[in-house]
């Protein structure tokens, strides 16, 4: 082997390594250990090595959905199917390869899903197709794992008197592309100046860097031509770092709408621990972009109500597209932010104000199969027949029967037009229409179940290619929205009831310290057995950084309660965490 040929395998390959803040490492490392962190951050700059199909079996069939995807490879869509595979480590065509060959792929994939479900003798079933498999989780029946292709072996045919064709993105582009996207433009930095249409050209990745200030950033104006030599922006920086070889193609057809949804097997699970029952009123507190939605919706057999609000209009309307397209009719999505989701005091005293009897308005309160209200604090949200609607009318205006506050007062029209829409269900266009309709909240203890994926951190999220810009202050900023978060959650859902609490992140301080903050501050709270038990065991103690922050997590009997999804783990999901606590009498 000749020297420019072996500068050339060092140089186009994938080998990333994570950047993280110092003092996230350090909190990190003493959270899990040096070696077992350093696994965490391997495993979180690579795709899982399979992707989880889970199968609308309201509107297919696993056995319809196998079938489709069988013909898919049969007719030669092959591409298509690899799209829907994280394990695909490249836009079209091959992944850099890092050791692991076809075969070590194939061993993986079957010790994955063996070493971790030692309590069910046969792990998954493969079916017609060696790369499509049927999950043998109990439970989990309706859920589908595809097989990723690569990583592959590039040859880029580098002669001497030849410099190879290369494309840079960034990194999300990056990320999005490892886990099977295509390359579009917005996420192209620069390209070789003689790259024509069809060409075959190395895809490598910007990562930020940090600069004298202590910023970070790429450090690279959109649309650089690259001329192939030392003086490329990020030329040494990107050794080591190409996500494959690619080329223009066709996107991919939509030949399952509404039967499938790709999604991560802890998010599935996540649904299935909530444990929703037909004819129950359930909230998803921070639904987009709907995914766990659509499942609760379907473990209900589309009978009871699932209620979805997320602050964005665009991702409300998605969350209607979602429902629609797998036909869902018990999801009413709504524009909300979470930390608004309780109704405002005021307006609940000044309902109480008004003519109506006051068991009345304890039975709207607490009582959330209610026909007078459903918990909503919007009278356009209300259902039942004239009569019952025009009480809770009453009820929701401000300071006397019809005034909105701000001197303004609705007219009988306005009063008369909320029950007139909804009085034979909502139609068409509010079911997917063209605008997401807005919530002022909703009354406590008016759900029978609560589920709280909270915004978080992300740091589970794989692959993963720059990490270094959260700090251990903005991960306390996230804890800290998380608890008032979850402070909303408790007062919506009912003595009895059930919350389960997720985030798709590594840190401690927003999964186990969140816990130990609920089980403390709410002693009418206890965490409640999961399933399925598919993921790991919590973290136990506490860490102490520096001299001033000391975090507690979980005793042992707790930390058995809970599931933690460790990207390094042979399950090799992302990183994942949920808890689940039983509502005692508050």
């Amino acid at each position: 082997m000749d020297s420019s040929s072996s500068s050339a395998e060092q140089r186009y390959c994938y080998y990333p390594k994570l950047k993280w803040n110092p003092q996230v490492e350090e909190y990190f490392i003493k959270a899990y250990g040096t070696d077992h962190f350093a696994r965490v951050s391997e495993a979180l700059t690579r795709p899982s090595s399979y992707s989880c199909i889970r199968v609308n079996f309201l509107k297919s069939t696993n056995e319809a959905v196998i079938e489709k995807l069988t013909r898919l490879l049969q007719d030669g869509y092959v591409d298509d199917l690899d799209c829907l595979s994280t394990g695909k480590w490249v836009s079209e065509g091959n992944a850099a390869d890092d050791g692991l060959s076809k075969d070590n792929i194939d061993r993986m994939f079957n010790f994955s899903l063996e070493e971790t479900t030692k309590n069910v003798e046969k792990p998954m079933t493969m079916l017609k197709h060696p790369t499509i498999c049927q999950c043998q989780f109990p439970g989990l029946d309706h859920v589908l794992f595809v097989k990723g292709s690569g990583p592959y072996s590039i040859h880029y045919g580098n002669q001497s008197d030849e410099s190879v064709k290369e494309v840079i993105v960034s990194r999300k582009c990056a990320e999005a592309v490892l886990r099977g996207a295509q390359i579009y433009v917005p996420g192209l930095l620069a390209c070789s100046s003689h790259v024509e249409k069809g060409d075959i050209v190395a895809v490598s990745v910007a990562v930020e860097q940090r600069s004298t200030d202590g910023r970070w950033g790429v450090n690279l104006t959109r649309g650089t031509v690259l001329q192939g030599t030392q003086q490329d922006p990020q030329y040494l920086e990107r050794n080591g770092m190409y996500i494959g070889q690619g080329i223009t193609k066709f996107s991919r057809a939509d030949l399952l709408e509404g039967e499938i949804f790709l999604q991560n097997l802890p998010s599935i699970v996540a649904a299935h621990v909530l444990d929703p029952q037909q004819g129950e009123r359930i909230l998803d507190m921070c639904a987009a972009p709907g995914g766990k939605t659509t499942a609760i919706a379907m473990l209900m057999r589309d009978n009871g109500e699932v209620v979805a609000v997320d602050r964005s209009h665009n991702k409300v309307m998605d969350i209607k597209k979602l429902a629609a397209e797998m036909d869902l009719t018990c999801i009413r999505p709504y524009r909300l932010d979470a930390l608004k989701s309780v109704c405002q005091t005021s307006m609940v005293t000044n309902a109480a104000s008004t003519n109506l009897d006051h068991d009345l308005l304890d039975m709207t309160v607490e009582n959330s199969s209610s026909k007078l209200d459903n918990g909503y604090m919007d009278a356009a949200n209300i259902e039942g027949d004239k009569t019952d609607a025009k009480i809770m009318n009453n009820c929701l205006l401000s300071s006397g029967n019809r005034n909105y506050g701000n001197g303004r007062y609705a007219n009988n029209a306005e009063l008369r037009r909320p029950t007139q829409t909804m009085k034979n269900g909502p139609g068409r266009n509010h079911s997917v229409g063209g605008r997401a309709e807005n919530s002022k909240g909703f009354l406590p203890n008016s759900f029978d179940r609560v589920l709280l994926d909270a915004p978080c951190s992300a740091l589970g999220l794989r692959p993963r290619l720059f990490a270094a810009d959260e700090t251990i202050e903005s991960l306390q900023t996230h804890a800290k929205y998380q608890r008032r978060m979850f402070d909303q959650a408790v007062q919506l859902v009912r003595s009895g009831g059930v919350i389960v609490y997720s985030t798709c992140t590594i840190n401690p301080g927003e999964n186990e310290a969140l816990v130990r903050y609920a089980l403390d501050t709410y002693k009418f709270l206890s965490l409640a057995p999961q399933n399925p038990r598919v993921g790991g065991s919590g973290l136990v103690g506490k860490c102490e950084l520096g001299e001033k922050y000391v975090e507690t997590w979980l005793t042992e009997r707790e930390a058995e309660l809970v599931q933690r999804f460790d990207p390094s783990a042979p399950l090799d999901t992302i990183g994942f965490f949920i808890a689940k606590f039983n509502v005692g009498q508050k």
